[in-house]
């Protein structure tokens, strides 16, 4: 049995009637500065850390990564040369580690992944084996070790909340099977033993520890939980526009008639809005606001619709600048800090592309 994916809180999306406009200007009136230059990623972060890396390994199959651990290594999937098997991978360069390989006819499934220190952890399940495990492997070397398979009816969302670290502690949430409008907080030591589980009333999702995210879709009220606390923060919009958001930032999708007009950054209470992109952009990953600065973000190019390619571009929310990082990516992903991306040359050669936003 898989992980269950509720779609409808993935992404908090809140759509409400009232009108709204941006803030405009500062208190007393006086006019907001010029936004710095749109620049180039390595004219506007010349020190970042960043790497290709050709899809295909050197026994032949494609390897695809889930996480980035920095600039140069990375955690994917790839089959075996046969095809009969599907491998779990730590790859620097041409240097690679399995960790697990798992028969293709039980249709693996590795998910949620993230790392903490030396640590790095995942959750795997198969059609052979109900339910979902967490393991886990060191990084500097070891074999893989399953962490527990008291997981419950495991929810991800496929962001990089899925399996938070914290406290030495994974936590993760689940929902019971005897109510639809509760969620369980399940929570083990990162060097394993017994599972504790905490239920909250109400559909939510991980977000940064220890923040909960509420769409609003059962409860009506759009909300944040401190679990730490047991308090709850209201998230506050003032227009047409569609709202995903962290204990920091919420990405604000404004419509108008029926379209995207333009994508806002905003505070969760409603304070320092400010406007960063058009009607062109769209959100290139689900995760708002990476290390809470960074807006990921794509633009369709006039080949995207037969490619699928677009221009990779991110928001420095510190800086209010626009940063353009490829034109020509087929698709955008995020975890712990680390951007990376695909491109595809006309002889359908894929390299992996990394930008460590850590180090910007």
């Amino acid at each position: 049995m898989t992980a269950v994916r509720r779609s409808a809180v993935a992404a908090l999306v809140v759509a409400l009637g009232a009108g709204g406009a941006l803030l405009a200007g500062r208190p007393g009136g006086s006019p907001q500065p010029a936004p710095p230059a749109r620049a180039a990623a390595t004219t506007a972060w010349p020190g970042a850390s960043r790497s290709d890396m050709p899809a295909g390994l050197k026994d032949g199959p494609l390897f695809t990564p889930v996480l980035f651990l920095d600039a140069t290594t990375a955690l994917g999937t790839a089959p075996t040369p046969a095809g009969a098997e599907s491998r779990l991978l730590i790859r620097t360069g041409d240097r690679i580690r399995e960790l697990r390989r798992l028969p293709l006819d039980d249709n693996p499934q590795f998910e949620a992944f993230t790392a903490s220190g030396d640590q790095i952890f995942w959750a795997e399940s198969t059609t052979a084996s109900p339910g979902v495990r967490l393991w886990t492997a060191d990084r500097a070397g070891g074999p893989a070790r399953q962490l527990t398979a008291d997981t419950g009816n495991a929810v991800f969302y496929g962001n990089q909340y899925d399996l938070s670290v914290a406290d030495g502690q994974v936590h993760w949430t689940a929902a019971p099977t005897s109510s639809a409008d509760s969620t369980q907080v399940r929570s083990i030591s990162v060097g394993g033993g017994k599972v504790s589980v905490r239920t909250e009333p109400g559909q939510w999702s991980m977000s940064a520890w220890p923040w909960l995210v509420d769409d609003g879709s059962s409860s009506g009220e759009p909300r944040l939980r401190n679990v730490a606390t047991a308090r709850d923060t209201p998230i506050t919009s003032t227009g047409v526009e569609q709202l995903t958001c962290s204990p920091v930032w919420c990405r604000a999708m404004v419509l108008g008639d029926g379209a995207l007009a333009r994508i806002d950054i905003v505070h969760p209470d409603g304070t320092g809005r400010r406007r960063i992109a058009g009607s062109a952009a769209q959100a290139a990953v689900t995760d708002v606001a990476i290390l809470d600065r960074f807006e990921i973000l794509a633009e369709a190019g006039p080949g995207t619709d037969l490619t699928g390619q677009a221009g990779l571009v991110v928001y420095d929310i510190a800086t209010s600048r626009t940063v353009d990082v490829a034109t020509d990516a087929d698709g955008a992903f995020t975890r712990n800090g680390m951007l990376w991306w695909s491109t595809t040359t006309g002889d359908e050669e894929i390299t992996w592309h990394a930008l460590d936003l850590r180090t910007v």
